[in-house]
């Protein structure tokens, strides 16, 4: 692998990891904002995928479908298909309490829930890099 590949699936990762540490950071606030933590758990997910793709030369689309992203990821890792149902989970977090409006606000189990989702994530597809691409 190339140095300029490594250095972009890691930077994929690098913010992954950062997201990941935002939510926690926002969920921890007085008060919690669960809102714009559920936000960086899909954000981390999603990013952590792209940087899965990007290691394995495939298309990164400009999306948040994070079942989407996982659906191009299996044929360079079919294991991929035990995250799709936390995929479909933390794809809506990527609009849906970013504007004003009739949604109510994530709880702190829901908040939970979406943490578990991206940390495992993140965990599956740093399992499934080379070491000199982790943060």
């Amino acid at each position: 692998m190339d140095d300029a590949k490594r250095d972009l699936v890691r930077a994929w990762l690098v913010r992954a990891q950062r997201d990941l540490d935002a939510a926690r950071t926002l969920a921890g606030a007085d008060p919690p904002q669960f809102d714009s933590a559920v936000y960086h758990c899909q954000q981390a997910a999603e990013k952590a995928v792209k940087g899965f793709l990007t290691l394995h030369d495939r298309h990164v689309d400009k999306t948040h479908d994070i079942q989407a992203l996982m659906a191009a990821a299996q044929p360079a890792d079919p294991a991929f298909d035990k995250w799709l149902a936390a995929g479909e989970r933390l794809t809506p977090y990527a609009t849906a309490f970013r504007y004003p409006g009739e949604e109510l606000e994530p709880d702190r189990e829901e908040y939970q829930t979406a943490l578990a989702d991206a940390a495992g994530v993140v965990a599956f597809v740093l399992s499934r890099v080379p070491p000199e691409t982790r943060p």
